[in-house]
């Protein structure tokens, strides 16, 4: 029999006995396989189990055993005063994690962004009120830096960025974070809140940011994802967003937004200059950018594949010709388009909605039985091309309000 290995001994020497009656090897191989949104449960049970569940290790082991489960984080409110909670689409489970360090000062923190890295899930960012500003119905942009720790479930404070900001793109290489674009904005304003070009790049190992070369124009709202073969050379590319706003008939404020692409290439960990790549669409065939997610591992390729959500119907985006076409649409339409939470995790697209908002008769009968707050997912597969779906009952005391609420992905 092979030696254990050093995450297997370091969990063997957590506690005389895991499970009674069974090797420490058998009982850590055991436990492992409980998916991680029923790990904070489960530390309660015994002193053992508590070690086990919280050793560093784990979630290496898990890897190690091809045990790694996809999650989604979901911040429903501020998270500064409102729990996030884990779902696990596989199990149907949730899981609340604690809410981020309080500030007195301030509160309402929307628009901000969450990307997982390893175990860790970082939230940058995002719009504020803060109460020693003036005037104090003002929204300001944050830099607070927030990372939290899947092993030891908690939260720390990281190195704040340079520029505070909200809405911007956002992407993940390696060990660094790359943030560009945003502004003031707050989601209880129109077209109101500044705009901004800068770019940064966060040094996860140094905890500390620096300056890259900033965007070709003000840019706000827009989505940001990385393109490359895993290397030290990949591109970050930015899309969509909106600039300066204009005035119809002198007093209702209106974005202006864009079509066009701008890419940064990355050379050696480091930034390079910005090229433009043009508008996506025609002047009038769509108003602005739906929504974007990314899937990192459709292909042998090494671009990621690009989908949008757009009134019901799901695109696919064509780097070679800059444009969308038609990938399908949604089995089930919604009475609110512009009210769905679209997500890409574990190589599917996840498109969510409450049921009393789905065109149904089935619908019609869940509402009459006051199950309205129920979720449903359709989910799509871009290979099989195929559509199934699920519902899940979550633990919120109100509907999620998909048009704030933000949504990260995560593998554990």
């Amino acid at each position: 029999m092979a030696p254990p290995s050093n995450e297997e001994s370091e969990l063997q020497t957590l506690n005389p006995t895991i499970i009674p009656g069974l090797p420490n090897d058998l009982a850590s191989l055991i436990l492992i396989f409980v998916p991680y949104s029923h790990h904070s449960r489960l530390k309660s049970i015994c002193k053992s189990w508590n070690l086990f569940y919280s050793s560093k290790s784990i979630i290496s082991l898990r890897e190690k055993h091809h045990l790694p489960s996809p999650l989604l984080c979901i911040f429903p409110q501020d998270p500064l005063i409102s729990s996030p909670y884990l779902f696990d689409p596989i199990n149907l489970a949730w899981c609340p994690l604690p809410p981020m360090p309080c500030n007195p000062h301030v509160y309402g923190l929307c628009n901000f962004t969450s990307i997982c890295v390893g175990p860790y899930l970082y939230v940058l960012g995002g719009s504020l009120f803060d109460t020693r500003s003036f005037p104090l119905d003002y929204p300001c942009p944050s830099s607070s830096v927030f990372r939290f720790d899947f092993v030891n479930f908690m939260w720390e404070m990281l190195s704040p960025m340079i520029n505070p900001r909200g809405s911007f793109a956002c992407g993940a290489m390696l060990d660094k974070i790359v943030v560009a674009g945003g502004g003031s904005r707050h989601t209880m304003f129109g077209a109101a809140g500044s705009r901004m070009s800068s770019v940064e790049m966060y040094d996860i190992v140094k905890d500390e940011w620096v300056s890259l070369d900033g965007l070709p124009r003000f840019r706000a709202g827009c989505v940001g994802f990385f393109v490359g073969n895993g290397g030290e050379e990949r591109e970050f590319w930015v899309m969509g967003g909106y600039g300066e706003s204009r005035t119809v008939s002198g007093v209702f404020p209106v974005d202006q937004y864009y079509r066009d692409v701008v890419v940064m290439e990355m050379k050696n960990g480091g930034g390079g200059k910005w090229r433009e790549l043009g508008d996506m669409w025609e002047e009038g065939e769509r108003w602005r950018l739906g929504k974007i997610v990314v899937v990192e591992d459709d292909g042998p390729s090494d671009a990621p594949a690009v989908f949008m959500l757009d009134r019901g119907d799901i695109f696919r985006y064509k780097m070679s010709s800059n444009g969308w076409i038609k990938e399908t649409s949604l089995p089930r339409k919604t009475s609110d388009e512009a009210s769905l939470g679209f997500v890409a995790l574990d190589g599917e697209l996840h498109v969510m909605t409450h049921l009393s908002g789905v065109k149904s008769k089935e619908c019609q009968r869940l509402r009459q039985q006051k199950r309205s707050a129920t979720i449903l997912i359709q989910i799509y597969h871009p290979r099989k091309k195929s559509w199934r779906s699920v519902t899940t009952k979550p633990p919120f005391h109100h509907p999620l309000d998909f048009k704030t609420t933000v949504m990260c992905t995560i593998r554990l």
